[in-house]
Formats: structure tokens, C-alpha cells, sequence
């Protein structure tokens, strides 16, 4: 598991299987896409992280929210109720047999060094179906009752946004933020779910948490993580202005230089001008997700820390030419140039 010793099973499919999942996907994309709600922004047609992080910041820039539920679900995937589901898809699905299907591949199990192990919970990752049935639980478990209940009950403005089993909830009112963390887990235990409640938090945030918490000898309004990135409260250019800003999260920054590292090293010896060219490959993607508005500063920083360790692990290379700084940096570098960050999202639609 990304940033953590945990192991996620994950499922291999036979060619066979992975096109019955595939057909699987797309029927009941048809059948649910329409039903979902447009706080979901997960494995969607047309829909993306960025989209999602881009909502969180237009709900605490332009709308009433002063308080935020940043919440985490304890391994959703290997968790999934299979009894929960088939009721969940015989609710608009009459098709018998295409339940049965749908059923015994979440049922499938898997095989281990030989062994064959049961599946009596979750859906495995990697089962081209998961996304959309992770989907599927979770719109009548967390979007439906939202939408339809939480709402409707509450005083104040409140907002949901969620991609897959990451989401994060803005509250007008504290009272309301709370009342709504404490049903919550009576909510996902009545669909046998937990919430990581280390991951798990209330904290104020908006435009006028910095001056509400000053004003009560507080320190600087916390920040809180979602789809990678953190927000923070901060200001415009002139600092006049409340902004919703976003970085790089130190989490996700560490992984991903620890990844990089992780393959300089193992490929120090390969042909200079093919190395340059993956890594480059590597900075591109890097950029297209991490180069958002607000955030040049962490990706020009994974820029340097690359560039650092391009230099110290072609260094170490047995019986190969070493570099200086000055050779490296005025030299290599100018051969093999490695791409420049930049912008590539805007998350403001305004």
C-alpha cells in the first residue's frame, strides 16, 4: 500500500475474466450513471481528481463553510459487505442472472502460492468491475442518505465531496459538523464499515477561521489532506483575500521522491540518454497531476531533489566517469536536459 508496510491483496484476472469484468463495468455504468450523485467524482465518465480537489476549494472560497470533516474509511475495499451489494444492485437490477454473475465474482476469492483463499468480504482491486461497485456502495451508504437526509436536517449549509472512498464533508455550523461525525459511524457500522478514526478530524476552516482563531488567542487554522494534496487557508497575491490554497502533500512528496530513488538507483548503469528520457517521462506525469494552481513551489522542489539524486547515484556507478557539480549540473544537464515544471491545472473557475 502506497506510504505504508501494509499489503493490499490486489486480484489478477485471466484474459477470459477481464473482459467479463470489462462488459460488467460498462452495464452497470449505464444502469447507475445517471442515478449518481454529482458529489461523486470517482472513476466517473469525465469526471477527475482535479475536479474534486477544484470543488473543495470553490465550497470553502465561495460558499458558508467554517468547518470541515476530513474523514477516512479503515480499508474500504477489503471491508465491502458482499451481502450489502447484491441488495444495493438488486434495488434497480432484476436481471437475475446477471446478479449471480456480478456475485460470484466478488465471491471469487483468490489464489496465494498455490492455495486457494475464500472471499467472504470485499472487492479485490484490480477486478475491473471494483471501481464502479465501490462506487455503487457507497452512493446508497454515504451520497443518497447525504444528500437526501443530512441535508435536510441541517440548519446551516453543508456540502459533500467524494472520490471513491476518499471524501471530505464542509459544514456552516460546528454544532451540525459534529453532530454529523458522531452518526456518521453509527452509519457505516449499520453497513459494516469503520472510519480510521486517527485519520479522522473536525477542524475549522474558511475565510474566517484565521481571524475567529486570532481573535481567540488560537494558533493558524489546521490543515487537513485530501486526493493527495493538503489545503490551507491563506490569502491572495496582495494579501487582501482569503484563499483556499492547495500543496503537495509532505506524505505524498516523500513517496514519490522515495519511488524516484528507489528506480535511479536500481537503473544508475543503463545508457545515459535512455535514463534521461524515463525520468523525464516520470516528471511529465508528475507535473500533469502536482503542477496546480498555487502549487510551483513543491514541484519545482521535486524538480531539484531529482536532480540531486540523478547526480549522487550516477556517481556511484563502478568504473564509470564521475561528475562535479559543474560538470554535472553546466554539462550532463545540458545534453540531457530534464523538463521544466509548470501549470498544467487551473483550480479556480473564476
Amino acid at each position: 500500500k502506497d506510504g505504508s508496510d501494509k499489503k493490499r491483496p490486489l486480484g489478477i484476472s485471466s484474459y477470459e475474466d477481464k473482459l467479463v469484468e470489462y462488459v460488467i463495468a460498462q452495464i452497470l455504468t449505464e444502469i447507475y450513471e445517471p442515478k449518481f450523485f454529482n458529489v461523486n467524482y470517482g472513476f466517473r465518465p469525465n469526471r477527475n481528481c482535479h475536479q474534486a480537489v477544484r470543488e473543495v476549494i470553490e465550497d470553502v472560497q465561495y460558499r458558508k463553510t467554517n468547518y470541515v470533516v476530513e474523514a477516512d474509511i479503515k480499508g474500504f475495499f477489503d471491508n465491502v459487505s458482499h451481502e450489502w451489494m447484491i441488495k444495493f444492485l438488486e434495488h434497480d437490477i432484476a436481471d437475475k442472472k446477471f446478479l449471480d454473475i456480478i456475485e460470484k465474482f466478488i465471491k471469487a476469492g483468490i489464489m496465494e502460492k498455490g492455495k486457494y483463499l475464500s472471499s467472504e468480504r470485499g472487492t479485490p482491486q484490480g477486478n475491473g468491475a471494483s471501481p464502479v461497485l465501490a462506487n455503487i456502495y457507497l452512493h446508497y451508504t454515504l451520497d443518497m442518505w447525504f444528500e437526501r437526509v443530512v441535508k435536510r436536517k441541517l440548519e446551516g449549509q453543508c456540502y459533500l465531496i467524494r472520490y471513491c472512498d476518499d471524501f471530505v464533508c464542509c459544514f456552516q455550523n460546528k454544532r451540525e459538523a459534529e453532530k454529523f461525525y458522531k452518526v456518521l459511524q453509527k452509519r457505516f457500522k449499520k453497513f459494516e464499515l469503520e472510519l480510521a478514526m486517527e485519520k479522522t478530524k473536525i477542524l475549522e476552516f474558511g475565510r474566517f477561521a484565521r481571524e475567529n482563531r486570532k481573535a481567540r488567542g488560537e494558533n493558524k487554522p489546521e490543515t487537513f489532506d485530501f486526493l493527495g494534496f493538503t489545503f490551507y487557508c491563506g490569502t491572495d497575491g496582495k494579501k487582501e483575500f482569503f484563499r483556499c490554497r492547495v500543496k503537495t502533500s509532505k506524505k505524498k512528496f516523500r513517496n514519490k521522491i522515495k519511488a524516484m530513488k528507489e528506480w535511479i538507483k536500481y537503473h544508475r548503469t543503463m545508457r545515459l540518454e535512455e535514463m534521461f528520457k524515463i525520468v523525464n517521462a516520470k516528471l511529465r506525469g508528475h507535473y500533469q497531476y502536482y503542477g496546480v494552481t498555487d502549487n510551483t513551489k513543491a514541484v519545482k522542489n521535486f524538480l531539484l531533489q531529482t536532480k540531486w539524486l540523478l547526480f549522487k547515484w550516477l556517481n556511484r556507478r563502478s568504473q564509470r566517469k564521475s561528475y562535479t557539480l559543474d560538470t554535472f549540473y553546466n554539462g550532463l544537464l545540458r545534453t540531457f536536459p530534464l523538463i521544466e515544471p509548470s501549470i498544467k491545472v487551473s483550480l479556480f473557475y473564476r
